[in-house]
């Protein structure tokens, strides 16, 4: 079988028959990549698994998160950034923002997302069912939710979608007009944070944001440069991700009516919803994949890996694993047990937000599946063109009325 887990093939769909072949025949597979280094891919859960928790031996800080190689001044900004810090630094700096994703913490939350939620399914109704359910339904929720998290008014939440999109999507055309347009995005967020910084320290909120800036990492106080890095990657992190995992969520829902039907007859199972959001998240996997970078001449699964090579987790492999989830293909809102490596697999770098992410997707999902019986595609779903995240661009649909 030809093997290709570049941003083309993620285009036109999730390519779950190469991850199927390589698990049986190749789960540590040599994928080469065109004018760079190429990587191995990690198919097998377990292995996804190893290596996610094993900082020490596989560096983010080394070559950042992404496939291919990028510029040493790509590099240092990037080493800024949670997601491509190495422990202990990473450790350190994790500790200033986790205070605002505790339990507690999203407890808080809970109220203000459900009523958010109740808003946004409202305005479905008000449109008559037909939306564009990227731009009319889930880009809100999780925008709104995170630049609350962050202190960022409301009339300028459309500038952090805009940023993020130009951002991670540089890959796809639709999103970056020209080859300097990420890095122009990133600028844009760097300055219009350091605006806020400003305010914050003569005006400071309840906000992370403040906590960023008033926090000191052992004695010394966070740069401009840390901070607007923290502020990048939690707008990034918060919004992106979650926009596609209730998009995920609802597409599953129209390919499996009768998982729709059974929500719809189940609107107050809590137990039932609490399983289904975590099949939700085990099918929908918003990032495709992180890279490390081995720091060591070492192995995986008896395949010998050079110091300084690409190895590549795939995270939805690792969902579909046969030897972890049985019959892993079947869309299955009673899944248990339902160990998903969506929020990256354990270690230094689970998601945060994952609690927030889970609260967000159950309450927009069960507005929608309260106020509509049904819900169908009316036009073709556009997906994402990157190897980086699991996005969809725009999923026209319509909504039957009860």
């Amino acid at each position: 079988m030809h093997i290709d887990l570049l941003e083309n093939t993620w285009e036109r769909h999730v390519p779950h028959d190469q991850f199927a072949y390589l698990r049986r025949n190749a789960p540590v597979y040599w994928h080469e990549v065109p004018d760079d280094t190429g990587f191995w891919a990690l198919t097998k859960y377990h292995d996804v698994k190893a290596v996610s928790r094993d900082a020490r031996t596989w560096s983010t800080e080394l070559g950042t998160t992404f496939i291919r190689t990028q510029t040493p001044e790509f590099i240092d900004i990037a080493k800024l950034t949670l997601l491509n810090m190495d422990p202990p630094k990473q450790t350190r700096y994790r500790r200033l923002v986790s205070a605002g994703f505790t339990p507690k913490m999203i407890g808080k939350l809970a109220a203000t997302v459900q009523a958010r939620a109740e808003k946004i399914a409202d305005g479905v109704v008000e449109r008559g069912g037909e939306v564009e359910f990227v731009t009319d339904v889930a880009e809100y929720l999780p925008l709104q939710m995170i630049c609350d998290l962050i202190g960022v008014p409301e009339s300028d939440h459309h500038l952090i979608f805009d940023w993020s999109n130009r951002m991670v999507g540089f890959q796809d055309p639709d999103f970056r007009t020209t080859p300097e347009d990420g890095e122009i995005a990133a600028a844009e967020i760097f300055a219009y944070c350091d605006g806020l910084v400003d305010e914050r320290r003569v005006r400071p909120r309840e906000d992370i944001l403040t906590a960023l800036v008033q926090a000191e990492v052992d004695g010394d106080r966070l740069s401009r440069e840390e901070i607007d890095s923290f502020f990048v990657i939690l707008c990034v992190a918060g919004n992106e991700t979650t926009r596609n995992l209730i998009a995920h969520s609802m597409k599953a829902l129209i390919e499996h009516p009768d998982a729709y039907r059974e929500l719809a007859g189940g609107l107050d199972d809590e137990e039932l919803w609490r399983s289904a959001t975590e099949e939700f998240l085990r099918w929908g996997s918003s990032i495709h994949n992180f890279r490390r970078t081995a720091t060591a001449d070492t192995e995986i699964s008896g395949q010998r890996i050079g110091k300084g090579e690409k190895v590549v987790t795939f995270y939805a492999s690792a969902n579909h694993d046969e030897d972890v989830f049985t019959d892993p293909h079947r869309f299955d809102l009673r899944r248990t047990p339902n160990d998903h490596v969506t929020f990256g697999g354990g270690g230094p770098h689970f998601c945060l937000g994952a609690g927030l992410a889970r609260v967000q997707i159950m309450c927009m999902i069960r507005e929608l599946v309260r106020r509509f019986p049904t819900a169908e595609h009316t036009g073709p779903v556009k997906r994402m063109r990157s190897d980086f995240i699991n996005g969809i661009k725009h999923m026209p649909l319509a909504f039957g009325s009860r």
